[in-house]
C-alpha cells in the first residue's frame, strides 16, 4: 500500500508518546516499589474499599446504561414523536456538560433535601416503601451509580443507534412472515446484529466510568469505606505527598481496567464471529 510505511511510523510514534511513554512511566515507577511494599499499599483496607466502589459501580452504571441505552437507541431509530429532535439532542449533554456542573446538579437533585432525594428521605412520600430510614441516594454507594450512569449514558446510544440505523427492518418482517414471534425475531434477528455495537458501547461506558472524578466527588460525599471512591483516593494520597500509596492505586486501577476491557474485546470479537459479522 502506498505510504503505508509512513502512515504506520507516524501512528506509531503518535500513540507512544500520547499513550504508552505516560503508561510505562506508571509501571516503571509501580515496579519501583519492590513486590512487597506494592502488596502491602494495595493490600491496604481503604484502598481495597476504593476499588471496589469504583469497579463495582462501574460495572453496574454500564450494564444499566447497556439496557436502557439500547431502548434508547431503538426509540430514536423506529420511531417518529414529538420532540423527537429535543430528546436526542439532550442524550448528548453528557459529553458537553462539564463533568462538576453535573456532579452539583446531581446531588442538588438527590441530596436529602433535594426535590427527588427528599421522596426518599425520612418523611418523604416514598421512604415507608424502604422502611424506616427511607433510602439514601446522594452521599452514598447508589449515589456514585446515578452519576456514572448519568456520566455515560451516550456512549452506549451513540454506539448502538448507527448500527440500528443501518439494519434492514425487512429483516423483521421476513422473520415474522416465518412464523417468529416478537420475542423469537428481537432475540434471534436483532440482538446478535447489534451485540458487537452494544459490547462496544458497554466498554466505552465502563472506561469513561472508572476513570470518572469530577461529577462523583460532590455526589459521593467522599466517606472513607462507604462512598471514596479510587480516583479521589489517588488525588488524596498526593496530596498527602504519598507517592508510593498513589502508584500502587493507579498501577492497580491500570491492570484492573486492561484486563476488564480485554475480557470485554475477547468476548466482542467472539460474538462477531459468531454471527458471522467479520473478525
Amino acid at each position: 500500500m502506498p505510504g503505508f510505511g509512513l502512515s504506520l511510523g507516524v501512528t506509531l510514534v503518535y500513540l507512544s508518546l500520547i499513550v504508552l511513554l505516560p503508561l510505562s512511566a506508571l509501571a516503571v515507577r509501580a515496579a519501583g516499589l519492590g513486590l512487597s511494599d506494592f502488596l502491602a499499599l494495595a493490600s491496604d483496607r481503604r484502598v481495597v474499599s476504593a476499588l471496589t466502589l469504583s469497579f463495582g459501580a462501574s460495572l453496574v452504571s454500564a450494564v444499566i446504561n447497556a439496557v436502557f441505552g439500547l431502548l434508547l437507541a431503538w426509540v430514536l431509530v423506529r420511531y417518529r414523536f414529538p420532540g423527537k429532535r429535543l430528546v436526542d439532542a439532550a442524550i448528548d449533554l453528557p459529553f458537553a456538560l462539564p463533568t462538576a456542573v453535573a456532579g452539583i446538579a446531581l446531588t442538588a437533585l438527590y441530596a436529602p433535601n433535594g426535590w427527588v432525594g427528599s421522596l426518599f428521605a425520612p418523611g418523604g412520600l416514598l421512604a415507608p416503601l424502604f422502611g424506616e430510614g427511607g433510602l439514601r441516594i446522594a452521599y452514598s454507594p447508589l449515589g456514585v451509580i446515578v452519576a456514572l450512569t448519568f456520566v455515560s449514558l451516550p456512549f452506549v446510544v451513540r454506539t448502538v443507534q448507527p448500527v440500528l440505523e443501518e439494519m434492514d427492518a425487512e429483516l423483521e418482517q421476513a422473520a415474522a412472515t416465518l412464523g417468529a414471534n416478537r420475542f423469537q425475531t428481537v432475540f434471534r434477528v436483532v440482538l446478535p446484529t447489534v451485540t458487537p455495537a452494544l459490547l462496544t458501547g458497554f466498554a466505552l461506558a465502563l472506561a469513561r466510568s472508572i476513570g470518572e472524578y469530577g461529577s462523583v466527588i460532590f455526589i459521593a460525599g467522599n466517606i472513607p469505606y462507604v462512598s471514596e471512591i479510587a480516583p479521589l483516593l489517588i488525588v488524596i494520597r498526593l496530596e498527602e505527598f504519598n507517592y508510593a500509596g498513589a502508584t500502587a492505586v493507579a498501577a492497580l486501577m491500570l491492570v484492573i481496567s486492561f484486563a476488564i476491557l480485554l475480557a470485554i474485546n475477547l468476548i466482542q470479537t467472539w460474538s462477531r464471529r459468531r454471527y458471522g459479522l467479520g473478525a
